[in-house]
């Protein structure tokens, strides 16, 4: 065989190779976190051996919708979002705790000095995401009724325009948006670190569908430990990460939030590195006593219809446990 055959056969087996990798379709929110510097990187990619799509969405509950469709096969959602799936028994799994929402949420107003003075105003917030949930946690603690309020659904960019035309009085949301906020003229009345400290925290989550688990473990394994190696990155040296670095560039590009910005909303979490996945405050059993609790609230304010007696089986710590050996 000569050698021009054989380089022939070599890259029709490549191109082979290459058109039976595996999908995997990955479901995103512009949240400022460790995992969008290996996004960027293509890290994922590498790892996991897989052809992966990158879909960019407003809020929990449009990725929640996207799972149940069959549209994507992991998502980044917050506690509430996946709380009414696993309510509603879609068939999912959390499989990283990104960490607890601290300031990286937060009700910020123009014009109101304190929240009595909320009632009549308007303030939007995207509906069935953490930070509607902190905003009713919030309300019942200072014992508001949200029917008071002009409550507006809105997705986060669509409240960054709301709030420069001076359309809504103030929202509850997340950064990058928050911080624009909080620039611009917003004073934070409460933060989700408040409202934690009231008995509502809230967490972000990466989470599967069930059959995709069970048809490519390799590929979540692989994506777990990515999640985990750029978590563990970024606490084991926070200063390395500042304005001026790699990372920053990376997530700035990937988020809009501006680079000088970058190390100052990473603050805004209590991130959780692969080893603290299995523990007992998260995969290890927290996370599911946390959805429960959340569960139980939102069945209250009339968000969800019922709850479930035991939220352990949306909750799997095995590919962490396999992602950390």
């Amino acid at each position: 065989m000569t050698f021009g055959r054989i380089a022939a056969l070599a890259a029709s087996l490549l191109m082979a190779g290459t058109a039976h990798a595996a999908e995997l379709r990955i479901g995103w929110q512009q949240i400022v976190e460790p995992s969008r510097v290996p996004q960027a990187a293509g890290t994922y990619e590498a790892e996991t051996r897989a052809d992966i799509t990158w879909n960019l969405f407003g809020g929990g509950a449009d990725v929640i919708a996207a799972i149940a469709s069959g549209a994507i096969d992991i998502g980044y959602v917050g506690s509430s979002p996946l709380t009414a799936a696993a309510s509603q028994e879609l068939p999912i799994e959390a499989i990283y705790i990104v960490g607890n929402i601290g300031e990286a949420e937060a009700l910020a107003v123009r014009n109101i000095a304190s929240p009595a003075e909320l009632a009549g105003h308007k303030i939007a917030t995207p509906f069935a995401s953490t930070a509607h949930y902190s905003l009713l946690t919030a309300l019942s603690h200072w014992g508001i009724a949200p029917s008071s309020l002009e409550l507006v659904n809105l997705r986060p960019q669509d409240i960054a325009a709301a709030w420069e035309r001076g359309d809504i009085d103030g929202a509850y949301v997340w950064d990058p948006v928050l911080n624009t906020i909080k620039t611009t003229g917003g004073t934070v009345i409460a933060t989700s670190k408040d409202v934690a400290d009231w008995g509502g925290p809230t967490f972000d989550a990466w989470i599967v569908r069930k059959d995709y688990a069970e048809a490519h473990p390799d590929i979540v394994e692989a994506f777990v430990k990515v999640t985990g190696e750029a978590t563990a990155d970024y606490l084991s040296n926070p200063a390395a990460w500042d304005a001026t670095s790699s990372q920053a560039q990376a997530i700035a590009k990937l988020t809009g939030a501006p680079a000088q910005d970058v190390p100052q909303l990473l603050k805004g979490y209590e991130f959780a590195d692969l080893k603290a996945q299995t523990s007992e405050a998260f995969l290890g059993g927290g996370t599911a006593k946390a959805v429960a609790a959340t569960a139980a609230f939102l069945v209250e304010q009339g968000t969800i219809a019922t709850a479930l007696d035991d939220y352990s089986p949306y909750v799997d710590k095995s590919f962490a446990e396999k992602a950390g050996d």
